[in-house]
C-alpha cells in the first residue's frame, strides 16, 4: 500500500514537471487544467519541488488577477539549440523555463558540408555558454534542426540529395562526439509544429498542421497532442510533392516538386527582369511594402502551397493550419490565398471549420523547437530530491 502510494506520488509529480517543461511556465490554476489534478494536489506537488529546489515559484498577473507562476528552476541546468539552414547557423542557449539567455546567427556557404558546420556549431555552444558564464558540464541537452527527412533514432537524413553534404552522417553521434552531451535531431517542420504546439498557435488544440514556408517548404504534423514523423521521418514532406508533371528536376529525384515551383529560387527567378537579383528577404520587404510583383509571387506561392496543404488536411482533418517561416511575414498576401485554397479543396464540415493562423512564434518556431526537443529529453524529474532519499512520505 505504501509502495502505490509513492509510486502514485511520484506519478502525479512527473506530471506537473512535465507540464511546466512543455508549457515552460504555468500558473497553478492551469497546472490543474494541464494535469488533471486536483488544485490541492498541486499545491502541494509545487510546494515539494520549490523545497527540492525544482522548480521556482513567482507572482505574475493572468486575466487581470495576480497569481503565482510555476517555472523549472534555473539551477536544473541549460539547454542547447541548433538549427541548420540553407544559409544560415542559429545557435541558442536557454534555460529550463525556455528563456533563451544567448543566441548568435552565422551564414553557411551554398551546399554547406556536415562536418564544417557542426564544427561551427560546436564552436558556437561552447562560445555562447561562456558569454553566459556556464559550462558545457550544464547543458542536458542539444536539439537540432535540420532542413530535411531526419530518422529520430539515428540522426541521419533519411532521402538521399535533399541536403546534400549530409547524407549518411549520424549527426547526433558526431555533435556528441565534440561536445559530450546528448544530441537530439529533427527536421526543422516538425520543430515548428512541436513549438507552436506547445508554447504558440497551437497550444489549446489537439491535431495541427504547421507549414513552414521559405528557402522551401514542410509541414510538420501534431496528432493528438504529438509530433507525427512517420517510419523514416518523411511524414509531412509537402516540399516533394509532384505539382507540375514537366516541371524542373528536384534535388530529391523527382520532377516538378512543391519546392520547385515555390522554393526561394522558383520565386526569385521571375522577378529578376523587373526587379534585378533580390534575396528572399527583399521579396517579403518589398510586398509588405506594397510592390505590385512581389506581392502576386507570394500571392501565388499561396495558392499552390494551400493546394497542397488541402490534400494533407483532407487526409488529417486538423483543427488548425499554423502558417510560419520567411513568406508568413507578409501576413495575408500569403494567407489569404492559401485558406481559399484549402476551403476550395477540403471538406468545409460544420462542426470545426478549420482555421489558418500565422505562427504565433514567427520565424524563431522551429529554433524555439530545437530547444523544446532538448528539453523534452530531460529527466529533470527523476532526479531524487533530499526529502524522498531521506525517506518522508
Amino acid at each position: 500500500m505504501v509502495g502505490s502510494q509513492s509510486s502514485l506520488r511520484e506519478a502525479n509529480r512527473a506530471r506537473v514537471v512535465d507540464a511546466v517543461k512543455r508549457h515552460g511556465g504555468l500558473t497553478q490554476v492551469e497546472l490543474t487544467g494541464a494535469t488533471g489534478l486536483s488544485p490541492a494536489t498541486v499545491s502541494t506537488i509545487v510546494k515539494e519541488l520549490v523545497g527540492a529546489e525544482l522548480v521556482e515559484v513567482r507572482g505574475t498577473i493572468r486575466s487581470g488577477r495576480r497569481a503565482q507562476l510555476v517555472t523549472l528552476a534555473h539551477r536544473v541546468g541549460l539547454v542547447a539549440g541548433v538549427l541548420v539552414g540553407t544559409r544560415h547557423l542559429t545557435v541558442a542557449i536557454a534555460d529550463v523555463s525556455h528563456e533563451v539567455l544567448a543566441e548568435q546567427v552565422l551564414p553557411l556557404p551554398d551546399e554547406h558540408r556536415a562536418d564544417t558546420s557542426l564544427d561551427r556549431a560546436a564552436l558556437l555552444v561552447v562560445d555562447l555558454l561562456d558569454r553566459v558564464g556556464a559550462g558545457l558540464d550544464e547543458v542536458l541537452g542539444i536539439g537540432i534542426g535540420l532542413p530535411a527527412p531526419v530518422d529520430a533514432s539515428s540522426g541521419q537524413v533519411t532521402v538521399r540529395g535533399i541536403l546534400r553534404g549530409w547524407d549518411g552522417v549520424p549527426v547526433a553521434q558526431v555533435l556528441e562526439k565534440r561536445l559530450a552531451r546528448p544530441v537530439y535531431v529533427d527536421n526543422d517542420a516538425n520543430l515548428g509544429a512541436l513549438a507552436e504546439s506547445t508554447v504558440g498557435a497551437a497550444r489549446d488544440v489537439h491535431d495541427a498542421l504547421y507549414v513552414r514556408a521559405g528557402h522551401g517548404v514542410g509541414a510538420g504534423i501534431v496528432l493528438g497532442g504529438r509530433v507525427h514523423r512517420g517510419v523514416a521521418g518523411t511524414a509531412g514532406e509537402i516540399g516533394h510533392v509532384q505539382v507540375d508533371p514537366g516541371g524542373n528536376i528536384c534535388p530529391c529525384g523527382s520532377r516538378g516538386c512543391l519546392d520547385t515551383v515555390v522554393g526561394d529560387r522558383a520565386l526569385l527567378e521571375p522577378l529578376r527582369a523587373s526587379h534585378g537579383r533580390l534575396t528572399l528577404r527583399d521579396v517579403v520587404r518589398l510586398a509588405n511594402d506594397d510592390d505590385p510583383g512581389c506581392r502576386e509571387i507570394v500571392a501565388d506561392a499561396g495558392t499552390v502551397i494551400g493546394g497542397v496543404v488541402a490534400g494533407l488536411a483532407t487526409s488529417l482533418n486538423p483543427e488548425l493550419v499554423v502558417v510560419g517561416g520567411a513568406l508568413a511575414e507578409t501576413g495575408e498576401v500569403l494567407l489569404g490565398p492559401l485558406r481559399d485554397a484549402l476551403r476550395r479543396r477540403t471538406l468545409l464540415q460544420q462542426v470545426s471549420p478549420l482555421d489558418v493562423v500565422p505562427a504565433q512564434l514567427g520565424t524563431r518556431a522551429e529554433l524555439e523547437g530545437a530547444l523544446a526537443l532538448a528539453l523534452a529529453h530531460t529527466d529533470v524529474f527523476e532526479r531524487p530530491d533530499e526529502t524522498t532519499q531521506r525517506g518522508t512520505p
